[in-house]
């Protein structure tokens, strides 16, 4: 469970997040323990560790620098780390949901997670209602679990998770936010309402591309527990060098978001001017269809635009004529990078990009995509 530390800078807080007290002669930030075997006691049941599939000290550094962040000082949010985010969203889905009941999510959202509602909930005889993200809000009448996604991924539309949560708490909804794209650090959904978090790490969290990790945040202490009987039960488990790759990369998440906020507000701007692209989306723009909402929840806007180009031709040539951008999916590290999303199955148009906005200089992105873009012509 996570320590109230009040009035600290999100930098401090992320350096801060799940490290014990110091000793001397101790490392300032703990390393990785292994799934190597654990000494039982004579005492049996006794022991806070004996199978690493169930708990270890990595992970709970890890749980709790996270619940830190995403709670915010609130010593009752739990967290619980998995495999991917993707294993941190089926194990809720299959921990709450039962036959006859409804699952709200958008149609607008992460593809893989509707195509797993869509393939393996459904024939269990739960409904599930795809909505657009901004319209959740009217749709949660009757339903078991509503899952959001805001800012949305690709479309970066955003939903009210103040009014979501209203509405939730009327129906007697359990609401889920996925956070991945907007981190703890730019959207506390819990704070807005929300019952529980879930989010990949992968990404932005973590953000140097070397690892795969997800979690679920919650104040809800039965349905964390259930949750971690999940976790043990179908091995969906995070392996513990990763927990650590994570928690050690979660120090320079405030310094990397605010870089990648920066990019991506720069990189907005030029992409709204060039009449090569249209539909340009990023909820910092204060034109965006969702500046409004966003600027009342979130903290930073993140570091993903989007946009449309004539072809996916056009796309790829793009990335050609780049010497700063890869074309690559996943998002949030170091790196610009561009993904065609159209070639996962979203239902977009075949020119719909995603730009994820790295570290690099902000004036070397604007002129190698401003020459990148001028090519097109």
């Amino acid at each position: 469970m996570s320590t109230p530390e009040q009035g600290l800078g999100d930098s401090t807080r992320c350096v801060r997040a799940g490290v014990a007290p110091g000793a001397p002669g101790e490392p300032i930030m703990p390393g990785p323990v292994l799934a190597a075997p654990y000494h039982l006691s004579a005492d049996e049941g006794s022991e806070s560790d004996f199978y690493a599939r169930n708990s270890n000290p990595t992970w709970r550094g890890l749980e709790l620098a996270l619940s830190q962040l995403e709670g915010e000082g609130s010593p009752e949010v739990g967290a619980a780390v998995f495999g991917t985010g993707m294993s941190a969203i089926t194990v809720l889905m299959r921990t709450v949901l039962r036959p006859g009941d409804v699952l709200v999510m958008p149609s607008d959202g992460y593809y893989l997670a509707r195509a797993y509602a869509a393939e393996k909930l459904v024939p269990q005889g739960i409904e599930v209602r795809e909505v657009d993200t901004p319209a959740m809000v009217e749709a949660v009448a009757g339903a078991r679990l509503v899952l959001a996604e805001s800012p949305s991924n690709p479309g970066l539309d955003v939903v009210d998770l103040r009014a979501l949560s209203a509405a939730c708490r009327r129906a007697g909804a359990l609401l889920a936010v996925d956070n991945t794209t907007a981190t703890p650090l730019g959207q506390l959904p819990l704070q807005l309402g929300a019952d529980v978090v879930v989010a990949s790490g992968t990404k932005a969290l973590s953000g140097h591309s070397d690892l795969l990790m997800g979690y679920l945040a919650t104040a809800d202490a039965e349905l964390l527990g259930q949750v971690y009987r999940e976790r043990t039960m179908s091995g969906v488990v995070l392996g513990p060098f990763e927990a650590w790759l994570a928690h050690r990369s979660i120090g320079s998440a405030a310094l990397r978001l605010d870089r990648q906020g920066t990019n991506a507000a720069a990189l907005a701007e030029l992409l709204v001017r060039h009449p090569a692209v249209t539909d340009v989306r990023w909820p910092g723009l204060a034109d965006d269809p969702a500046h409004a909402v966003a600027a009342t929840q979130m903290s930073r806007f993140g570091g993903l635009v989007r946009g449309v180009l004539p072809s996916a031709e056009a796309v790829h040539a793009l990335v050609a004529a780049s010497e700063l951008t890869t074309l690559a999916t996943s998002f949030g590290g170091l790196h610009t990078t561009i993904d065609r999303r159209a070639r996962w199955g979203d239902d977009v148009a075949p020119g719909f990009f995603r730009l994820s906005c790295g570290i690099e200089d902000t004036d070397d992105l604007v002129r190698d995509l401003t020459q990148a873009l001028d090519s097109l012509r």
